[in-house]
């Protein structure tokens, strides 16, 4: 999910085996029936026919059972996606995601008995957010899949959502589930010359469409550990240039982070690949642009903007990345003018962390904020989300809520109508003896 730059900050610029342990003895208990309890040699039925009569019916032996066959712990998803990441990887072994040593004066952290001390002690950290990553994985891929021109963007979030919910088990209907384990933001389905934070509202009706560039941004989150992460797709191959730059931006990005590394400096990696690429559409030459006011950022536990910002374009900004950081390494390109502005129908809201307690006068706003405490806390969610819980006529109190300081609310951000954007992110935890990037798959 997209962190936008302060104004301010603007002017100091320098422009991711099956786990099928579980299945093998769950599945057959291969009990071996005994085969001669319904048979009897030749000799015991001559002997039976003297003394049958008597006792005719008590003669008979009763068949056993054969026992019941135990259902085989399934192995591989579904499509859509419906099984429980914790049932493909039972006793919590969830895949690591790509882990990179640290280099120079910091190599000694990989070996350091100190270090994996350190990382042992975060093992339900990495847990968590190992489980959450592999179903953020096998969702995004199915919709990378599935995703085609035809669809309504209703169609497209309410398919992502539902695998998400399915594969960490939390449907999130009932009070206080969806803190466990869920969505960890509303998804973003930004169009063509929107970057950011679009998400269709109920009724929405806009339809994919060959010619459009989407861009999908997906957060899950499992006991509020946030994974962060985005692809772009596009079904006409004049886009590729585009989508080629932005991903290779991404991964400079996260090439580039580790522990001191400087936040500016990698903004101005990001920005070198970037602007090194072009693309031509319609006999006109577009050279590719950062999009200058959409950052990186850090994520903390249950938010999903810490206070680190990691700049896509040089910057004299000279914090440092620092043990035990989590970071959504996020790249936007534009053949646009390379800056957002905010347009459009608000979808995404969250609860401010530092909000202040303020005398709400709307018995509207007051009974919604409780909804909001129970339901999401400080996890973003959007007007579906409210929808789906049975709320009805909140806007009014919603609104209210956001002029009081107490939710933020997130418009779209759209570059110059008629140009392009496109977005990759991975998120990466700055483990005390590696960098993991937490979000690699095979796609990307």
């Amino acid at each position: 999910m997209a962190a936008q730059a302060p104004t301010d900050e603007l002017k100091k610029l320098n422009i991711s085996d099956d786990a099928t342990a579980s299945g093998k003895s769950n599945g057959k208990t291969d009990t071996p029936t005994d085969g001669n309890l319904n048979q009897e040699d030749d000799d015991s039925e001559d002997e039976g026919d003297a003394a049958a009569a008597p006792a005719a019916g008590a003669a008979k032996k009763k068949k056993k059972r054969k026992p019941k066959k135990k259902k085989k712990a399934p192995t591989a998803q579904t499509d859509p996606p419906r099984v429980l990441i914790s049932q493909l990887f039972p006793n919590n072994t969830y895949p690591k995601g790509e882990e990179v040593e640290y280099t120079n004066e910091n190599r000694y952290r990989t070996t350091s008995e100190e270090k994996r001390h350190l990382d042992n002690l975060n093992s339900e950290f990495l847990t968590d957010y190992r489980h959450a990553a592999e179903a953020h994985r096998q969702v995004r891929q199915w919709a990378q899949k599935s995703i085609k021109p035809g669809q309504t963007l209703l169609e497209i979030a309410d398919g992502i959502e539902d695998g998400v919910r399915a594969l960490v088990g939390h449907q999130g209907l009932e009070e206080g589930d969806a803190l466990v384990a869920g969505m960890g933001f509303p998804t973003g389905l930004s169009i063509n010359h929107c970057a950011a934070h679009y998400n269709p509202n109920a009724g929405n009706k806009i339809v994919l469409q060959q010619d459009d560039v989407l861009k999908v941004d997906i957060g899950v989150h499992v006991n509020g550990r946030i994974v962060d992460s985005a692809f772009t797709l596009a079904f006409n191959p004049r886009y590729d240039p585009l989508l080629e730059a932005v991903k290779a931006a991404t991964n400079e990005g996260v090439k580039q982070a580790g522990i001191d590394a400087r936040l500016g400096e990698i903004g101005g990696y990001i920005q070198e690949v970037m602007e090194s690429y072009e693309m031509e559409l319609n006999g006109t030459t577009y050279p590719i642009k950062s999009i200058r006011n959409l950052n990186g950022h850090t994520i903390n536990h249950y938010s999903i903007h810490g206070s680190k910002s990691v700049p896509i374009v040089k910057s004299n900004d000279n914090t440092k990345m620092e043990e035990g950081d989590v970071f959504a390494i996020e790249t936007f390109g534009s053949t646009g003018n390379g800056v957002v502005h905010e347009e459009g129908e608000v979808s995404h809201y969250a609860k401010r962390g530092d909000a202040s307690k303020v005398d709400l006068r709307l018995s509207s706003a007051k009974s919604l904020l409780r909804v909001i405490d129970k339901n999401f806390g400080t996890l973003p969610f959007c007007r579906r989300y409210l929808d789906r819980l049975g709320q009805e006529k909140y806007l009014l109190g919603l609104n209210s809520l956001v002029s009081n300081g107490i939710v933020e609310s997130y418009p779209p951000l759209v570059d110059k109508k008629g140009s392009y954007t496109a977005q990759f992110e991975h998120t990466i935890l700055i483990r005390p003896t590696v960098k993991e990037v937490i979000s690699r798959g095979e796609d990307f």
